[in-house]
């Protein structure tokens, strides 16, 4: 058994950001499912968006860009808090030894900012086209250095601990204790045990056939939320990223939205440049509309992939600025200076997620959720491009001032139970049921992806509910191993992203359903979900 004041579960920027700032206040346990750097804020390329330069740049403009992204469901308090606290977030970064980009002005060296879409003017602080990169590096050397916080790589959360894992109470979960972990190198579950929990688990895009996210992006803290019974939102707000390598030889690799800033241009295999007959903005336009455009150019086409060409760009200038992409593609046979790159959408980024308040509390007490397990009211409808880590700094920065306080009025608990180990694994039942996980993607992507409609989700609902009662079965009478746990989370999060899907019969932003494709009035509410919505627990 382990026993901290604060509890991370994730090691992202938000969770990293987030321990070094209350561990002035107590002990600190980091919980993180590989090594330190295994995140989706490692795969940022684009940067953070934030008003740093208020002579050609506006707070407002930023608010503005921001609303109009999220399209009516953004809360304009967070937002607001989102973009007044910007500079002073980067500046943090910086002092933490964080190195950005710089450029000369005007005789004077200042933050090079770039520009995407959906943004009205140059807002993007960036480290070259790895800002994620260079972030999570100094702040994983700052936390490595930091004798109160202990990192315990290799572990995963099984279960977060609540009031229904006591036997002497059987009221509804209202109080978190820590989390069950899995040690995945002995395959054992131990306690952790914490005055403050923390979910900074990242995202869920393993929920889907492709995905921009890292393997170990599985959901799992919405899923253990979900099972502890606190509110979940927004979850049919699944961000497909427009661009995304699409090559036999490669992975995914995300190309970075910071490419069409920089001028590249979207062409069918005809050859034609598209985007002006979807959007006036064209490449520039919001990430929902470039995605669904491309999704359309493929399905009328039949054509397995788009182009996106930078080629008539300044080759030098290209290769300074763009030097990851440039040099990963090369190692492909594409040189980008040269070659159009074929591109294609891939999950990218939940904006909905656990619900939480401007100081990242959830429904449930001693429970914070930060970055992009959590549902802050942010992004609303669709996340206005790099806002996502001003977004986990912000709201980690607030999370940690609130909890620190907060971490006072609670207790440890002193008699949660020992995990109950029993069970058995059947290789051969096993081997049948890990399939299981690739037909959850594959009706994910075919049934909730871009586009979906009413038939399309009942069906990915039927299948999904059988495969479903399949898995907790297993889970019930098994060990606990990694990819059971996994299998578990993703089943889970792929039924919740339906029930919001199925609930919400409009499109708006990066929720587009064929028999409902206007957005409505009557749809201006967040799509909340709470234990028991479904049934299932």
């Amino acid at each position: 058994m382990k026993i901290y004041d604060f509890l991370v579960i994730g090691s992202g920027i938000a969770g990293l950001s987030y321990a070094l700032e209350v561990s002035r206040h107590g002990s600190v346990a980091i919980v993180t499912k590989k090594n330190h750097t295994e995140s989706n804020t490692n795969y940022a390329q684009g940067g953070i968006a934030a008003v740093v330069d208020q002579t050609r740049d506006r707070l407002e403009w930023h608010i503005e860009d921001t609303l109009k992204a999220g399209q009516g469901l953004c809360h304009r308090e967070a937002v607001e808090l989102l973009v007044f606290e910007g500079a002073g977030r980067i500046e943090q970064l910086r002092e933490w030894g964080v190195h950005f980009t710089t450029t000369y002005q005007d005789g004077k060296l200042v933050l090079s900012l770039h520009r995407e879409g959906g943004h009205r003017t140059n807002r993007i602080v960036h480290h070259y086209d790895s800002t994620g990169q260079e972030i999570e590096q100094t702040l994983v050397n700052r936390v490595r250095n930091n004798p109160y916080i202990d990192v315990y790589e290799h572990h995963a959360l099984v279960d977060l601990i609540t009031d229904h894992h006591l036997e002497h109470r059987h009221e509804p979960s209202k109080v978190c204790y820590g989390a069950y972990i899995l040690n995945t190198a002995t395959n054992t579950v131990q306690r952790f045990l914490s005055r403050i929990t923390v979910l900074a688990t990242g995202g869920c895009g393993q929920v889907w056939r492709h995905t921009t996210n890292p393997d170990i992006a599985t959901g799992d803290g919405l899923a253990s939320a979900a099972r502890a019974g606190a509110k979940l939102a927004n979850l049919e707000f699944m961000q497909f990223h427009p661009t995304t390598l699409h090559h036999h030889l490669a992975p995914p690799f995300l190309i970075s939205e910071a490419l069409r800033g920089y001028g590249a241009k979207l062409y069918n295999l005809s050859g034609e440049r598209f985007m002006l007959k979807y959007h006036p903005d064209a490449e520039l336009a919001t990430r929902d509309v470039v995605a669904r455009a491309i999704d359309a150019e493929m399905k009328l086409r039949g054509d397995p992939y788009v182009e996106l060409d930078v080629t008539h760009m300044p080759a030098p200038e290209t290769r300074e600025r763009f030097p990851k992409i440039y040099e990963t593609l090369l190692r492909y046979g594409l040189d980008i200076t040269k070659n159009r790159i074929p591109v294609v959408p891939a999950a990218h980024y939940m904006c909905g997620g656990v619900v939480t308040d401007l100081v990242g509390r959830t429904s449930i007490d001693g429970l914070y959720a930060i970055g992009e397990v959590a549902m802050t009211g942010v992004h609303g409808a669709n996340r206005l491009a790099s806002n996502s880590l001003l977004e986990a700094l912000v709201f980690a920065h607030t999370a940690a001032v609130h909890s620190s306080e907060m971490m006072k009025t609670f207790s440890i608990c002193d008699d949660i139970p020992e995990w109950n180990a029993q069970g058995t694994m059947d290789p051969e039942e096993w081997v049948l049921i890990s399939h299981d996980r690739d037909e959850i993607r594959d009706l994910m992507a075919d049934y909730v992806g871009i586009v979906r409609s009413g038939l399309r989700l009942e069906r990915a609902k039927r299948r999904l509910s059988l495969l479903w009662n399949e898995i907790e079965e297993f889970w019930r009478r098994t060990t606990v191993t990694l990819p059971l746990l996994e299998l578990r989370n993703i089943a889970l999060v792929a039924m919740l992203v339906v029930e919001c899907a199925e609930r919400r019969k409009e499109s708006r932003g990066l929720h587009y359903r064929t028999d409902y494709p206007e957005p409505s009035e009557a749809f201006l509410y967040d799509t909340v979900l709470v234990n028991g919505s479904m049934n299932l627990f």
